[in-house]
């Protein structure tokens, strides 16, 4: 009987107050405890598979099965019919999913856990479930909270007990442990309560503000938590010390909203290449006008600028310019190819030196926050990515100067200064990415 609740209204829970699209249209959704038990269901094969190479006896193994969850939630544009004559609601969509990741189970009797099944392709939208579907703009705070409120609601509920589900023909307890890992950066601001992608507390992990993390660039550790968010936001609201609004501000270093939904701070590896991509694309606009020996160059020369390092790309690369950096963009900008073409276009040799450092450096970082088991695939870089962030970081505050005085970018800070202690944690920050559910998009786009 379990399975039978089907899709169900994503404003069920909710009284009729919206008063600028028809409520029932907004947002569909499954009700989570039904979609997780329908996804256990569907690996219950590869469950049963891993329990025997385990060698353990089924039998023994009924209750103490504990669950990862990757959740996964991101704003999707314009999704707008081309010609439809559908009810009006917000031409923007935003999408909720969950994949599961592993499956240990403690045996009876015994202390530690054995894992029984790992997500071989955690990136893939195949894994990655749709929970609900959701018109409505990410950037509309008090209507995404409404919409996903209930699901926020559902998952406190099933944090704290126990799904029991019959699996080879017994009876077995689930335990869900859920991590939100699949947002990007701006998702994550909103979900936690912090100030907008543009702020001057620069990062989702810790409390450096821009101007520090563009002086100390590598040594920053993880602080922030939602729980620290929530309190934080209490300060904010009572103001218990009577302070000024600046000193309040610092006091909660840019917490100004109420969290509402749990986030793991971490660092999506999708937006970091993208973020990054778009930086590297601006230093060598920078690098083909000679910035560095330039005061404030008009924006006519910029345009020059871009146009012909378009013009180059296209031209030996094969890469069309695009009008936002995405994924693919990112990827094929960001390589040593790249590199030797836009040097042609630079007239030092000294900063054609420095460019390709800066590439090769990135390239040895990138696998690192990228694969889904980087002590294993690559051990090498793992080991040296302190060494390789703390060079990277000596160029831009030398030799890029001119770009990073008192300034970074969210991504490169915490590309630089986060990373390692994030895979010391989790063992991977690409596995956890947010790919899967950006991939799922395109199919939702079709299907609209």
């Amino acid at each position: 009987p379990l399975c039978h609740v089907g899709i169900i209204n994503g404003l069920s829970g909710w009284a009729d107050s919206v008063d600028d699209s028809p409520a029932d249209t907004i947002s569909r959704r499954f009700r989570y405890d039904v979609a997780l038990a329908s996804a256990l269901k569907d690996l219950e094969d590869e469950m049963m598979e891993g329990l025997k190479e385990c060698g353990l006896d089924d039998s023994a193994c009924t209750s103490g099965f504990s669950v990862m969850i990757k959740e996964s939630c991101d704003g999707m544009g314009d999704v707008s019919e081309k010609h439809g004559g559908g009810p009006a609601i917000p031409e923007k969509a935003v999408r909720f999913s969950f994949t599961i990741m592993s499956i240990s189970v403690t045996p009876e009797g015994k202390a530690e856990a054995v894992t029984i099944f790992t997500e071989p392709k955690p990136n893939s939208e195949l894994s990655c479930k749709p929970m609900c579907l959701m018109f409505v703009d990410e950037s509309d705070h008090e209507m995404l909270t409404a919409v996903l409120g209930p699901v926020v609601a559902e998952r406190k509920a099933m944090t704290e007990s126990r799904l029991i589900l019959s699996m080879g023909g017994l009876p077995r307890s689930f335990r869900f442990y859920f991590r939100g890992t699949g947002y990007d950066e701006k998702m994550v601001r909103e979900m936690e309560g912090l100030e907008a992608s543009g702020s001057t507390y620069v990062c989702t992990l810790c409390d450096s503000t821009r101007a520090e993390a563009s002086q100390n660039m590598v040594l920053h550790s993880i602080t922030r938590s939602h729980s620290e968010n929530l309190e934080r936001y209490e300060i904010w609201r009572s103001n218990p010390f009577s302070e000024s609004v600046e000193e309040l501000r610092d006091r909660v270093k840019g917490v100004s909203a109420k969290p509402f939904m749990e986030t793991q701070p971490t660092l999506d590896a999708l937006h970091c290449d993208i973020g990054n991509a778009t930086e590297f694309y601006k230093i060598f606009q920078d690098e083909i006008g000679e910035v560095f020996q330039k005061a404030n160059p008009s924006r006519e020369e910029r345009r020059r600028w871009r146009a012909a390092l378009d013009k180059q790309l296209r031209k030996k690369l094969k890469l069309k310019p695009v009008m936002r950096m995405n994924g693919n963009y990112a990827r094929r900008l960001m390589s040593e190819e790249t590199v030797d073409v836009v040097c042609e276009l630079v007239p030092s040799e000294e900063r054609r030196e420095a460019l390709r450092e800066l590439m090769g450096l990135y390239i040895q970082m990138k696998p690192v926050w990228r694969s889904s088991n980087p002590a294993k695939e690559f051990p090498d870089q793992l080991c040296r990515y302190s060494f390789n962030s703390q060079r990277f970081a000596e160029l831009l505050s030398t030799t890029f100067k001119y770009r990073y005085d008192g300034k970074i970018t969210n991504y490169l800070h915490k590309t630089l200064a986060h990373v390692p202690e994030i895979i010391e944690r989790d063992g991977s920050i690409g596995a956890w990415a947010s790919e899967g559910n950006e991939s799922a998009n395109k199919l939702f786009r079709r299907f609209r």
